[in-house]
């Protein structure tokens, strides 16, 4: 990845970009969240944005990148589960593009919903999320659109700037938990960190059920998993971006997976301790602070809570005390 995107600089400009769209997202420390773990944990609300998640940063820097670079382009095509497709569709539509968006069959209905009220033309296709990539090629190809990866300098540097507020407002963070789908929040953390020059552990999460993360940062190189049927669909991928994993493989302290058990409690802990809702991937991170919660007694931590973009029905479940079944 170009070093340009990466720089405090480039970061610090992204940030910018991104603030003529939406204000900078807050930071809390939770007090019940603080007496549960045991530590003085603090909470990056990236579910209170305008798409309610953290991907609509991206978004919008990618499409400026987009419209300068490529000014004959008419419009976008990509795959998502949902909150990287808001984000693109958002961004493009302001930008006067078309956005063809793939999700896989079963996709989260609200979700969709969502997209398409950002001006999205929803196509659902595949089984899962790396199906669904591979007819986004198509359609890119057929119908003569540009076609948004998955992972992009310009979209990490966008990502990157929840991380810059985060660090800037809350001063010695010992370790920050991220989840880790295709890949870009970790990196845009792991980029700030170490553009600001900080010391901080960044620790990325995945489900027990979509490993493909954690066992390429073992192994060193990229991996791929059977499936990843998990209710936490912000991190059901089956393989893992090569770019991505440049990054957090040296970048991250360790990965760690949790299932989707602990996803569940930790949604049920979030609205039990914050009233916040959040969707699987974003209660990801504050599920593997508890599964480290004797590590973390007494420390400075932080948790991406990246996004509430839950099915109303799937939430009544969690609430519920119950676990989603895929």
């Amino acid at each position: 990845m170009s070093d340009s995107f990466l720089s405090l600089n480039a970061i610090r400009s992204s940030a910018e970009l991104v603030y003529q769209h939406m204000p900078a997202t807050a930071q809390f420390a939770w007090p019940m969240l603080r007496d549960e773990l045991g530590a003085d944990i603090w909470v990056k609300h990236e579910n209170h944005t305008p798409t309610g998640a953290f991907k609509i940063r991206g978004g919008i820097t990618f499409i400026d990148w987009l419209k300068r670079t490529h000014p004959e382009c008419r419009g976008i095509a990509t795959a998502t589960r949902g909150n990287h497709g808001q984000s693109q569709a958002r961004a493009a539509s302001a930008a006067g593009l078309e956005a063809s968006i793939v999700v896989p069959h079963g996709n989260a209905r609200e979700k969709n919903d969502a997209m398409r009220s950002f001006g999205a033309t929803l196509i659902e296709f595949g089984e899962d999320f790396d199906e669904a990539r591979e007819e986004a090629s198509r359609q890119a190809a057929l119908e003569d659109l540009f076609l948004v990866p998955p992972f992009h300098p310009a979209l990490v540097s966008g990502v990157a700037s929840y991380a810059l507020e985060l660090f800037s407002a809350i001063p010695d963070i010992k370790r920050v938990y991220v989840p880790i789908g295709c890949g870009s929040g970790i990196c845009g953390v792991i980029a700030a960190r170490d553009a600001m020059e900080l010391k901080t552990e960044v620790i990325g999460v995945v489900s027990t059920e979509a490993t493909a993360a954690q066992q390429a940062f073992l192994s060193g190189k990229p991996e791929s998993t059977a499936t990843a049927r998990t209710f936490a669909d912000g991190v059901a991928v089956r393989s893992v971006i090569p770019e991505a994993l440049a990054i957090y493989g040296p970048g991250a302290q360790r990965v760690v997976a949790v299932n989707d058990d602990e996803v569940a409690e930790a949604m049920r802990m979030y609205f039990r301790c914050t009233h916040n809702v959040s969707e699987g991937a974003g209660a990801a991170p504050l599920a593997a602070a508890i599964q480290e919660q004797e590590a973390n007694r007494g420390q400075r931590v932080a948790v991406i809570l990246c996004g509430g973009n839950v099915d109303t029905e799937i939430f009544q479940e969690v609430l519920g005390g119950r676990t989603p079944q895929v």
